[in-house]
């Protein structure tokens, strides 16, 4: 009478465990990595907008002071505009 080995459905058992958690470790990494790209993805646009969005806040800032400067009291442009408006009330008297 001969007996039957149970030891390869053990093994064979312990491979399908091992691969099953193989695979499930690389699935994760992918998971994990596709969520981290997405994040980094949404922050970097959302960095870039506010990039931009300091940009003009900026450049508007330094074009309202240039104005300004340009037109203050005793510049040529200025003097200009006073006296083409003296010029232009003594005409419609």
């Amino acid at each position: 009478m001969e007996v039957e080995c149970y030891r390869g459905k053990g093994w064979e058992a312990k491979m399908g465990k091992a691969v099953v958690w193989a695979v499930a470790m690389v699935a994760g990494v992918i998971v994990v990595g596709w969520a981290a790209v997405a994040l980094l993805h949404a922050l970097i646009g959302g960095l870039s907008y506010l990039i931009v969005g300091l940009l003009v806040v900026g450049g508007g800032f330094y074009l309202y002071g240039k104005a300004k400067r340009s037109l203050a009291p005793g510049t040529r442009t200025q003097r200009r505009i006073e006296a083409a408006t003296k010029t232009y009330r003594m005409r419609n008297r």
